[in-house]
């Protein structure tokens, strides 16, 4: 019974896979479709532009202690009233410490590199 129930599935995936594949050909290719310009010129660049790591790090930096701090704020004035929410602040200070730790490592292994 469990083999004719895990087989019924499958057979149901692949068909539907199959019926895809056959109705999704291409009958006609253009050779301008898939290029970067449709307008009709030579692009003089490339058409992918430079992206700064520097700038993504800053970003992602940001991101994670922006985000430490949104959830610790809610916690201030609950703190007197409960000792359940004092053990969160208590845990979200220690992943605060431990990322402050870690940036200031990677700062003096200059891995983060703020100017070239």
């Amino acid at each position: 019974m469990i083999f004719i129930a895990s087989i019924i599935p499958l057979m149901f995936t692949i068909i539907l896979i199959m019926i895809n594949m056959l109705l999704s050909l291409k009958v006609f290719q253009d050779r301008e479709k898939p290029s970067p310009y449709e307008c009709g010129f030579n692009p003089l660049t490339s058409p992918h532009l430079p992206f700064s790591i520097q700038f993504y790090l800053v970003a992602v930096i940001f991101l994670i202690f922006d985000i430490e701090i949104i959830f610790m704020l809610p916690f201030n004035p609950s703190l007197t009233m409960n000792y359940y929410l004092f053990y969160w602040m208590q845990s979200f200070l220690m992943i605060y410490i431990c990322l402050v730790i870690g940036l200031i490592y990677e700062w003096n292994e200059q891995s983060i590199i703020w100017l070239k």
